[in-house]
This record gives structure tokens, C-alpha cells and sequence, in this order.
């Protein structure tokens, strides 16, 4: 069996275990967030106590197809944290798979008809399982998220928000610039934001939490003016620039097309940020961290 066909199966199992880890996430490779890859490093690092690079998940792991076999140790560390003991056993037991697999299709049609009536039990029951959650109108609240100082409603492109239900994290749907929070009898909701504090709130059917009013952090607002405006006083940019930003800042831009990321530190992207450019408006900031004294000390974003 070729190898490579075999990666690509192995590629699948990972996604598998990452989604048993975040069962929000819903979608492949392509998809693949950066955040999803900083949480599949560290489950990784915790299960296998092996390192995995972003670059080189964004080299091996992320493009659809795989012109050559990644180095094994790597291929050991992936096929650890699905559940084998390295790459040996996977290739081997995905081979006897394969190979059993197509001894079942030659099963008699009596064994197929059984199977597609369970599949279709089944199917039907988390077909009526998963309308009840959707269709259930009652205890769905829609909610407003607004600026505490303008009292106006923040863009929801700038809005992260989730359900936290024991160790899972449920995505809120957003309709109408509003969030919409389904709830049994209550559910608590984290809102997260890259130019705001972040915040924690719990909506019951009893009492459903009125608005969310967010508390704007002043340093990521003024760089969202800085690289969404015309300022033209380049020094008094540039002197700002100095104070909002710590010495240690890290920047990382990730490119379209899945074409890798670009790093810059204090010095670089205070250059990128000093002059307005068509391409720095285009950026979208999607995660910031800053140090004790509120400076800004890390920055994610995306190149649209």
C-alpha cells in the first residue's frame, strides 16, 4: 500500500482525536485555524511529550494533497497521539483495515440490508434528537453586545462567543449582529474579543441576561485606529507606538491561501504601521495579549 495514501488517512485520525478534544470544531484541514493549531501543539505536548512545530504543521498537515512522506519520528509522534505506538503499527494495522474492509463489502446482501435499517435507526434518532435542540424556540434568547463607553453595538466580526458545558466549548451562532443563546435552563457564555476585556455571563430561561456590554481595552483600540485610519503625523504615531507595544512584542501575520505566516518584531511592525497602507487596512487583528501593564506584547492576525 502506498505510504502516502496511509498519511492521509493518519491526517484524518488526527483531526478525529483533535475534534474528540474540541468538539466545536466542524471542519478539515483547510479550515484549520490558527488557534486550532496552537491547541493541537499543546494536547500533543501533553499526551505524546513530543514537539510539533506550526510551521511544519502548516507544511505537512494542512495542504490537501502530499507530494512526499513526511521524516518518521514525526509520523511516530502523530500515529502516538491517535492511539498507536508509532508509525509501524499504524501502517500496519491501516493495511489489515483496508484489507478487511474489502472482505466486508463482499458480505451477502442480507448483512447490507441489516446494516443500512440500523443506519437509518440510527439516523432517525439523531435526526429527532438534533431537530429538538435546533427548533426548540423557547429558549432561545438573542442578545446585543455593546460598547460600554459608546453605548454602540460592536461589529460581531470582532466577537468570539461560546457556551462553556463542562469541558466543552459550544460556538454561538450570530444572527443579525446579535448572539443566539440556546438554553435548557441556563447556560454560561464567555465572549472574547481581541480589542475588548473579556467577559463571562449566564443567561437562564428565568432570567435572561439583558445586553452584554463589553469593557474596550485601550491600548488594542488604539491600534485598531492606527492601522484602520489616515493619520498622517507619523512621529506622534511612531511615539504612541512606542508606548502601547512592549519590547518584547511578537507579530505574527498569517497569509492568505494558506501560504505560511510572517513574524515581525517591535521595531518591524512599528514601520508597517507608522504610514498607512491599503494592505495594512486589510489586516484583521484576531488575537491580542498584553503584559501585566496592559502593553501589548503579542499579536495574531489575518491577511485578507
Amino acid at each position: 500500500m502506498n505510504p502516502l495514501v496511509t498519511f492521509q488517512n493518519l491526517k484524518k485520525d488526527v483531526l478525529l482525536v483533535y475534534k474528540e478534544h474540541h468538539p466545536y470544531f466542524v471542519g478539515d484541514w483547510k479550515t484549520f485555524s490558527s488557534q486550532d493549531i496552537q491547541n493541537l501543539i499543546e494536547v500533543i505536548e501533553s499526551q505524546v511529550k513530543q514537539t510539533v512545530s506550526e510551521k511544519w504543521i502548516y507544511t505537512h498537515l494542512k495542504p490537501e494533497t502530499n507530494e512526499k512522506l513526511p521524516r518518521k519520528d514525526m509520523l511516530d509522534i502523530l500515529s502516538q497521539y491517535v492511539g498507536y505506538s508509532g508509525w509501524d503499527e499504524y501502517l500496519y494495522k491501516h493495511k489489515a483495515l483496508v484489507e478487511a474492509t474489502q472482505q466486508h463489502k463482499k458480505k451477502s446482501y442480507k448483512s447490507l440490508l441489516i446494516w443500512l435499517l440500523l443506519l437509518l435507526l440510527i439516523t432517525g434518532i439523531s435526526a429527532f434528537i438534533f431537530y429538538d435542540f435546533i427548533f426548540e424556540k423557547d429558549n432561545i434568547h438573542s442578545l446585543e453586545v455593546k460598547d460600554s463607553y459608546t453605548n454602540d453595538k460592536i461589529n460581531t466580526d470582532e466577537i468570539k462567543a461560546v457556551i462553556v458545558n463542562d469541558s466543552t466549548e459550544i460556538p454561538v451562532a450570530i444572527i443579525n449582529s446579535e448572539l443566539q443563546i440556546k438554553t435548557k435552563d441556563s447556560a454560561k457564555v464567555v465572549i472574547k474579543s481581541p480589542f475588548y476585556e473579556d467577559k463571562t455571563v449566564v443567561v437562564t430561561n428565568t432570567h435572561p441576561h439583558p445586553n452584554i456590554v463589553l469593557e474596550p481595552d485601550d491600548y488594542a483600540m488604539m491600534l485598531k485606529a492606527f492601522m484602520k485610519s489616515d493619520i498622517k503625523d507619523w512621529q506622534t504615531r511612531k511615539e504612541q507606538l512606542q508606548k502601547i507595544f512592549s519590547d518584547d512584542l511578537e507579530v505574527i501575520v498569517m497569509l492568505k491561501n494558506n501560504l505560511g505566516a510572517e513574524y515581525f518584531n517591535k521595531e518591524e511592525f512599528s514601520e508597517k504601521l507608522i504610514i498607512p497602507s491599503a494592505s495594512l487596512k486589510k489586516m484583521k487583528v484576531l488575537e491580542i495579549k498584553s503584559t501585566a501593564n496592559k502593553q501589548i506584547n503579542f499579536i495574531r492576525i489575518l491577511q485578507q
